[in-house]
């Protein structure tokens, strides 16, 4: 049972990037996350209800500012991104998630320690030969900015999504966030006119498959399985999650997409799964439960005090 939690969170996290490029191919990508995100958070929510769990007006409406922030800006920057860029480039970028929330704790005053400090330049110096190294395609700057700014809204919605603010059940939080965010979605999608011109006519096969896989799979099981290994393993174990994620992505990518496998990449893929992996191991960052693989779906939940356990986790 704990190895088939661990490949979920691995594998099926870890492929979610190279789904979300498939769904794209033919389905608009706000419409697309929107279509993902309320499917994921109406199945969560009817589970809620069925246990008995409500939430009130106040819980929504922090709810909201949640799903804004991890879900329509996250997931939305990093779709609009992928029909830009390969998937393993925005996993590898994803990665950077970590940093941001140990940059966020620093500024709110709790100091890292000097390993979580050298992994952030560690991966960061990832990021920069990524961006600045030579690949077999050209790397623009709005779909990277972009995946920054995505990740950066995730660290900030992921703090803010906080017991008292959001519920305490994992189940109720997730689903009233992602409903939100996913509704959120939908009305920039068409107030931009993504769908002028869109027929479900055009849309491939391939495109529906990975739509239904990223709602079951990506969000679904993939959550259960997370919140069953925060109960029964240590959370810096289950924060592994982090740095495997992007090389099961740029494997995949390059095995069933086609996707270019360069040294630039294979060595900057290395440096930000060794920050994370410093930063995870660093000192006192924030638990597991407040990372969700900017592709995951999981608002963040910490304890009743606000402090966050030692040893754990600081991303997607």
């Amino acid at each position: 049972m704990t190895a088939a939690a661990y490949a979920a969170i691995y594998l099926i996290w870890g492929s979610t990037y190279l789904a979300i490029s498939l769904a794209v191919g033919s389905i608009p990508p706000l419409f697309m996350m929107g279509l993902r995100c309320t499917a994921a958070g109406a199945l969560m929510l009817v589970f809620a209800a069925v246990r008995g769990e409500r939430a009130g007006l106040r819980h929504w409406g922090h709810a909201a500012v949640a799903g804004a922030l991890m879900f329509a800006g996250s997931y939305g920057a990093l779709a609009w991104a992928e029909q830009r860029v390969a998937s393993g480039i925005a996993a590898l970028l994803s990665a950077t998630t970590p940093f941001w929330l140990a940059a966020f704790e620093w500024w709110g005053g709790s100091r890292p320690s000097r390993r979580t400090i050298a992994g952030l330049v560690v991966g960061l110096a990832g990021v920069a030969v990524l961006v600045g190294g030579r690949s077999a395609e050209p790397l623009r700057l709005a779909p990277i900015a972009a995946i920054l700014g995505g990740t950066l809204a995730w660290a900030a919605g992921s703090l803010y999504a906080r017991p008292p603010r959001v519920p305490r059940s994992l189940a109720l939080s997730a689903g009233m966030s992602l409903t939100a965010g996913g509704v959120l979605l939908l009305a920039v999608s068409w107030s931009v006119r993504e769908l002028t011109g869109f027929s479900l006519r055009e849309v491939s096969s391939t495109s529906l498959a990975a739509l239904a896989y990223l709602v079951v799979f990506g969000s679904l099981v993939g959550f259960s399985a997370y919140s069953w290994l925060l109960r029964v393993a240590p959370p810096s174990r289950v924060a592994t999650h982090a740095y495997v994620n992007p090389l099961v992505a740029i494997a995949l990518g390059s095995a069933l997409a086609g996707e270019p496998l360069t040294s630039t990449i294979v060595c900057a893929g290395l440096a930000i799964a060794a920050g994370v992996a410093l930063a995870v191991r660093g000192g006192s960052p924030p638990s597991p439960r407040m990372q969700a693989d900017f592709q995951h779906g999981l608002p963040a939940v910490a304890g009743q005090s606000g402090r966050l356990p030692h040893g754990a986790h600081a991303d997607a």
